[in-house]
Parts: structure tokens; sequence; C-alpha cells
């Protein structure tokens, strides 16, 4: 599940690869990958990558100076829950069960493929910026953000500290699995309500936000040095709470608990974080019922 410290990663490897690069073609094998129409799939062909950016968890090409009578356009992607970008050889074959398009350079080849029989990252094209800016949440980046607009942002809803960060009309970007990291390095409680926070813990929580996505994008960026993200992946053994269920805590050694969801899985460290309350699931049901994503892809969706 990609999230801003894997899309910038994503996109900085692109960056080596395909900006000032001209697009020699466009292969969908999945139509349905195609999120719009107009301009058309192949629109990019011959144009140049002048800029490449990131929308939420969403992947942005600039393509200038082709022959679309529209001008520049920009491809944006989004990989969603499963989606994955593959750098191949050029004109490398979409791979059958997984693959869903290329976009093809002189150089190479960048497939996106998805595992999964629900496909759900998409390709959209739009013809100015005002097509991409539709597609964005809302949410505030939150690396670039000063603590009193975090907190403000923060304030606005009264929503548990779980779903306020991955809410991406409240944040650009985080999603289940940082998030978890973050809570744990904040040492807050994943249902506590942002309306209890007080300006410490928000303080606190703002630092957090900033020290965890900072560090493991640096993290993910020297462990790909210049070769392609193959590896881009929600579970990770050097993590301190996410997908480590019944694992020690790194900080005070307690196991790590988890809620479970509808079809989303929260892990967090009881004696850090709750003051050794464990979260039982059933106890939670009510609580959840209106502020808990009920699926995996309203987490993800932004």
């Amino acid at each position: 599940m990609p999230e801003l410290p894997d899309i910038v990663v994503y996109i900085e490897a692109l960056e080596r690869r395909v900006l000032g690069e001209r697009v020699t073609g466009v292969r969908v094998s999945s139509p349905a990958v195609m999120r719009t129409y107009d301009p058309p799939y192949d629109a990019p062909v011959g144009g140049t990558v002048v800029s490449l950016q990131r929308v939420g968890k969403r992947i942005v090409l600039g393509i200038g100076e082709g022959d679309y009578e529209g001008g520049r356009i920009y491809l944006v992607i989004h990989l969603m829950v499963a989606g994955r970008l593959r750098w191949e050889t050029p004109g490398k074959a979409i791979p059958r069960k997984v693959g869903l398009a290329a976009l093809d350079f002189e150089h190479g080849s960048l497939i996106l493929t998805e595992q999964g029989t629900h496909k759900r990252a998409g390709i959209w094209l739009m013809a100015d910026w005002e097509g991409v800016a539709s597609l964005d949440r809302g949410g505030i980046e939150p690396l670039d953000v000063t603590k009193e607009e975090f907190a403000a942002a923060l304030r606005a809803e009264n929503r548990t500290l779980k779903r306020a960060l991955t809410d991406p009309r409240i944040f650009s970007g985080i999603g289940n699995a940082y998030s978890d990291e973050i809570l744990w390095s904040a040492k807050l409680s994943p249902v506590k309500r942002t309306a209890q926070l007080s300006d410490e813990e928000i303080a606190g929580l703002h630092e957090a936000v900033v020290q965890s996505l900072g560090q493991w994008t640096q993290t993910l960026r020297a462990e790909v040095g210049e070769d392609w993200p193959a590896k881009v992946t929600a579970f990770r053994d050097d993590m301190a709470v996410h997908g480590k269920f019944g694992e020690p805590c790194p900080r005070c050694g307690s196991k790590v608990q988890r809620i479970v969801y509808a079809s989303n899985e929260t892990n967090y460290c009881a004696t850090c974080q709750t003051g050794g309350k464990l979260l039982a699931d059933r106890s939670l049901s009510r609580l959840l019922k209106d502020d808990w994503p009920k699926t995996l892809e309203e987490l993800e969706d932004g």
C-alpha cells in the first residue's frame, strides 16, 4: 500500500529515468485501468516528460511537446492497495495475470501491475492541471505545514487519531502502515479523539509525523540508491509495530497488540500507547462504527 515515502522514492527513481525523455508508446492490457477517455489513452505518445510530482498518493507525470492538440497533458497514476510499478527493458511484454498498462520510452518501459483479482489501481489523463487538482482530496501536506497549521487541521473535526491521520481530506499521503508507526512514535492511542488532545500531545504528534515520514523516506531512498524500488511493501522488518502483532515492542518489550475492524488492522503497543489497556475489537465496535474505515479501499483512496 504505497504511501508518502514510497511515492516519493518512486518519483525520484522515475526522474532519473524518464525526465526529459520522449514517450514512444502507451500499451493498455486492462481497459478498466483507464479512468478517463479524453484525452485518449495514447495522447502521451510523442510527448516529453517535463515534470514529475506527487498529489496525495498519486504520481503525476507532466507531458508536453507532443502531438496532442491541447498541449501539455498530465498522466496520473494511483496505485491504490496492490498496484506497483516496474521498470523494464524497452518494449517488455506486460505480464498476463498482473499487468495493467505500460508507458514506453527509448531506454525502458514503465509497467503498472496489480496483484489480486480486484483491480483498483487506475490511470487518469488530464488536459490541464485543473483536472489533476480535481482528484486531490484536499488534505494538507504533513511535511510542509507549521505546527499551528497541523493543529488546526487535526482539530477541524473530532475524529479518532487513526482515522484523522489516514483521512486524505485532512492529511495527504498517510495510510495504514505509517500511521501505526507515527502513533507509536508519539505514544498516542489510535482511538483517542482529536478533541481530547492537549497542545503538548499535538506538538508531539506533529514531531512524530515529520520524523517518521522523513526517516522512512531516507531509509527507502538509501535502500534503493540508483536502482529501481522493486520491494515496495507495507510490512517491513524494521517497522516498530505495523504488522508486528504478538512481537515485542522495540521500546518496552511488551507484545504488540492489534485492532481488527472490517478488513482493516491497526497495530499498537498497549504499554506505550494506551496505559496498558487492551483495545478489544468487540468493545470498540460502537465507537468505531462511524469513524473507522469500513474497507481497505476507503483507507487507501487518498
